[in-house]
Order: C-alpha cells, then sequence, then structure tokens
C-alpha cells in the first residue's frame, strides 16, 4: 500500500521548537511521522540554523531564503507573505501530487498559483493575524514600528481572503475555529500541538510564585509590569519571573522588588524544573489572540494555575484552572492556593481533561482523516 504523504511549508524553522508557533509544527511533524505519514519540509530561512534533527522525521527538508528587502514593505500583500516568495518553492511542490499544509498565513504565496489549482490544499492558522497585528501596533511605543504593524494589520485583513483558495483551514483555538468557520465554511479544531506525552505535575506544595514567558515580547512584557504593579508586589511569598531577553527596564523594576527573583534566559530543562517545583503558576494576557502554549506547559508540569479570562478563552481549559481577572481576585487565589496541597484529585482531573482535549495522536489522527483520507 502506498504511503501517505504531505508537504508543510514552514514559515521558519520549526527546530529547536523554542517558541509558539515553531513548538505547533515541529510536534505535528514528530506525531505525523509516528502514524507513518511521508513528510517533505519546506522552510523558510532567517536567523535560525539548518537542522539535522528534521531530517529524522521528514523524507526531504528544503530550505528557502526569506527575502527581508525592504522594498517589499510597499508590497500590497502583507510583508510576512511577500517576504516568502519563492520560486523554487513552487518547482519543488511540483516534484509530488501531495496535499500541501501551508502553516500560518505567512507561508500562503503559492495557495493561489495556477499550477497548484487541482492540488488539496489546507492552512493552518496560527492566529486571526489582522487582529494579532492590530494588537501588537497598540502596544508598541515606537513609532515606526507602531506604523508598520497597523499598516501589517490593514494588508493581512484583505489579504485574509486568500482563504478562499484553501480546501481546508486547521484552526488552533475555538475562538478562531467560530471565526473563520463563520467567514470560510471549511474550518476545523486542531489545537496546538506540543511536546508533552504524559502528565508530569508533581503532587504536594512548591515554595514560590511563578510567572514565565519570553519577556522580549512587548505582550508578555506588560502582562509582567502590571503584575509586578497589582499584584507580586502586594505580596509576601517569593516570586520568581522567567524568561528569555528582558528589557533593561524590566530588570530595573524586578530589583526594586525585594520579593521577586529574576530567572533570565533560562534553558529548556531550567524553565521545565522551574515551573515543575512552582506551587503556582500565575497566567496573564491582555490578549486573546492563538493558544498560549505557556498554559499547556503549566498544566503538564506544573501544580496550581492562575489565568484570566482572557488566557482562557477558547481553550477548554477553564475546569482545572483558578479564574482570576482583578488583581484583588488574583491576590486573594494565591493567599488561598499558596498552602494547598496539589492532590490526586487534582492531578485526575487535569489528565482527564488534558487528554480529551490536548492530545497530540489523537489530533494527528485527525488532520490525517481531514486530509488524507
Amino acid at each position: 500500500m502506498e504511503k501517505a504523504g504531505l508537504n508543510i511549508i514552514a514559515f521558519d524553522i520549526p527546530y529547536p521548537a523554542d517558541y509558539g508557533g515553531v513548538i505547533d509544527i515541529f510536534y505535528k511533524i514528530k506525531c505525523l511521522h509516528e502514524q507513518n505519514v511521508e513528510l517533505h519540509l519546506h522552510c523558510f530561512k532567517y536567523g535560525r540554523e539548518e537542522s539535522k534533527e528534521l531530517e529524522k522525521y521528514c523524507k526531504t527538508v528544503t530550505y528557502y531564503e526569506r527575502k527581508l528587502k525592504v522594498i517589499n514593505l510597499v508590497s500590497k500583500k502583507p510583508f510576512i507573505i511577500e517576504t516568502r516568495n519563492n520560486e523554487y518553492l513552487l518547482e519543488n511542490l511540483l516534484k509530488n501530487n501531495f496535499p500541501i499544509l501551508f502553516e500560518g498565513l505567512h507561508s500562503t504565496h503559492l495557495i493561489s498559483h495556477k499550477k497548484l489549482e487541482f492540488r488539496k490544499k489546507v492552512v493552518r492558522t496560527h492566529n486571526i493575524e489582522h487582529e494579532y497585528y492590530y494588537n501588537l501596533a497598540k502596544q508598541e511605543r515606537n513609532l515606526i514600528k507602531k506604523l508598520y504593524l497597523k499598516l501589517e494589520a490593514i494588508k493581512l485583513y484583505f489579504y485574509e481572503q486568500i482563504l478562499l483558495k484553501s480546501n481546508l483551514i486547521l484552526s488552533i483555538s475555538e475562538k478562531d475555529n467560530e471565526y473563520f468557520s463563520s467567514k470560510y465554511k471549511k474550518s476545523i479544531l486542531i489545537p496546538a500541538f506540543h511536546e508533552h506525552s504524559t502528565l508530569k505535575s508533581n503532587f504536594g506544595k512548591g515554595n514560590y510564585i511563578l510567572y514565565h514567558g519570553n519577556l522580549s515580547v512587548k505582550e508578555n512584557e506588560e502582562a509582567v509590569f502590571f503584575l509586578i504593579d497589582k499584584v507580586f508586589s502586594k505580596i509576601d511569598f517569593p516570586v520568581k519571573i522567567a524568561g528569555k531577553n528582558p528589557s533593561t527596564r524590566l530588570e530595573k523594576k524586578i530589583k526594586n522588588v525585594k520579593n521577586i527573583e529574576l530567572q533570565k534566559n533560562v534553558n529548556h530543562e531550567k524553565m521545565s524544573d522551574l515551573i515543575a517545583n512552582s506551587q503556582i503558576s500565575v497566567l496573564f494576557t491582555f490578549q486573546t489572540t492563538g493558544l498560549k502554549l505557556k498554559l499547556l506547559n503549566s498544566l503538564y508540569e506544573g501544580r496550581f494555575c492562575i489565568a484570566n479570562d482572557k488566557m482562557l478563552f477558547g481553550t477548554n481549559l477553564d475546569k482545572i484552572c483558578i479564574i482570576a481577572n482583578l488583581p484583588e481576585s488574583i491576590i486573594l487565589e494565591i493567599n488561598k492556593y499558596f498552602r494547598q496541597e496539589f492532590s490526586v484529585n487534582n492531578w485526575q482531573e487535569r489528565q482527564i481533561i488534558l487528554e480529551k482535549e490536548y492530545s497530540n495522536e489523537q489530533n494527528a489522527k485527525k488532520i490525517i482523516s481531514a486530509i488524507l483520507n
């Protein structure tokens, strides 16, 4: 019997799997390989090294330089799409007749090409991109960057109609699935793929509160400043803030609060250890875009999770998190749960819900059923 095959166009090199979008792509590749799918991976390259690891799971891995030219800023197409235009990619896609999975709107430059007219084309949406860029623009202080983000949001809003050229959309969250289903009538929910196959949460108690995330991302930095001012500086419990590339401004802020310790640029193992040994992970965001993979990491590896509605929106994870939106509510829940033991019942309830909603194996099978059968 001929092996099922799939072309995957990745907007970045998905290994190491060290940030949201590439985490989803890498573990999706791994799981599809485990389901005996022949994979042909096409990666756009800018700032990350080519990876031998990907060759373990893909029959072919091909790299394409992303064209980061200033002239592309004045294109009618969004910059994130125009810079991923490559004639060699088209040549390689035509070497087989397998379906094409476009990872993110970013990678869809060729989706309307006449030579691909009769191919099955599927788009994995990682966000409602124009909303995401609009929110980034609201948070940006640099006026030039703010203008770029606003223009990109407008371009993405109009460009999104290209999804009409797809056969199917794989949405990453319930909110996104409702949006794309209502507009394009052909979306299914496939939650984010992740590194976890088993629940690792420790029983008992930890002795600190944790906030973790990429601290160079404006959304995360904004959340951290809010939490420091309104929550962490108002409690007596030890707090650790962990993540990549904090700004000088944030480092100075943390130094001035006696109960907060900064753990910057820690490796994957150290971050997992920080999550595992914490008593509470505090997860707060001002945006509802996408799925926050740090939420999954906290639930699979940590104990109690306090999260706001925007963090949980469309995840079906409300039952295994403590929901708090206002600073006073977050403080109240920290005081309540800091000395509680994470019990067998807590663990079992979490295991049931995560297995139902976020099983990599089951979601890989859904993709195969939708695209390859």
